[in-house]
This record gives C-alpha cells, structure tokens and sequence, in this order.
C-alpha cells in the first residue's frame, strides 16, 4: 500500500507543477491577448482555442488534486452521530461509490476519445481536437485509483477496528 501511496504522492507533484505552469501560461496569453486586440487591432489566432484548452486542463487537474487531498464535495450529516465503525463503513461506501462512478465516467471518456479521433476533427494549430481532451479519461482514471486507494484503506481502518474489538481493546 505505501508503494502506491507514494505513487501517488509523485503524481500529486507533477500536477501541482502543471497547474503552476498551465496557469502561468495563461496568464502570459491572456495578457498578450488583451494588449494586442486593445493597442494593435490585432491578436494571437489561437489564443482564445488555447486558453479554452488550458481552463479544461487546470479543472480537471485541479479536481484530481481534489479528490487527493479529501477535498471533493462531500454530504457527511449522517457520519457525524455514528461510532467511529459506522464513520468508517459510511466512508468504505461513499469511497466505493466514487470508485464506480469515477470508473463509468473514465469509460466514458475513453469513448468519447474515440468518436473524437474517427470524426478527425482539428483545434487550434491544427492538432487533432481529440488530443487536448486526453485530460478528461487520464483525470477520471487518476481519480478512480485515488478513490480505490481510499476505499481499500477504510477497509483496511475497519479491519483493524474489528480486529481490536475482537480482543476486547478500546478504537
């Protein structure tokens, strides 16, 4: 399990770097955008597909961050009256669930892709308009795996639970 923890920790950095720099950009773009269209009458052809293209990266890796830190949208009115066990089994659930529907939607990302690269379509510079929306199966398949290692360590919290109680020792 720390292999994967620390896997994940590594992957956390790197999109803590891209968010960084993906904003950098554009900020720089953006800026460049308005100076050129306000003084020169003109502006960066691609500017606006690019920016579009940067707001879809920096959301979704943001909410892959999210979903790292615990951080997601999260309704834990019945969590807050249970034992600590029954905190835990609502938390194996809820991680489950996030799981499956993380997993539909990975598949679905990968279907979309799919239709995008036989449809052929381009976006800005000519690239084909399927490879900026990688974002959506890679951020959904990062999240699945992030829920599944949370799901696996309520899991874990309630074994031990059990296994302590069991013995007759207080959790």
């Amino acid at each position: 399990m720390d292999r994967w923890e620390k896997a994940d920790e590594v992957i956390a950095k790197v999109e803590q770097t891209l968010i960084v720099t993906f904003l950098s950009f554009m900020i720089v773009v953006a800026f460049l955008q308005i100076v050129l269209r306000n003084f020169f009458s003109t502006g960066l052809d691609w500017g606006d597909s690019f920016l579009r293209n940067l707001v879809l990266w920096i959301g979704f890796i943001g909410a892959t961050l999210a979903t790292k830190e615990g951080k997601h949208i999260n309704i834990d009115i019945v969590s807050r009256w249970l034992p600590s066990l029954g905190r835990n089994i609502v938390m194996l659930l809820t991680h489950l669930f996030s799981f499956l529907v993380c997993c539909f939607l990975t598949y679905a990302a990968l279907k979309f892709i799919n239709n995008e690269v036989q449809m052929g379509n381009r976006t800005l510079l000519n690239v084909p308009a399927w490879v900026p929306e990688t974002i959506l199966p890679m951020t959904f398949g990062l999240m699945t795996f992030r829920f599944g290692l949370r799901a696996l360590k309520s899991l874990s919290e309630i074994g031990k639970m059990n296994l302590l109680h069991g013995r007759g020792e207080k959790t």
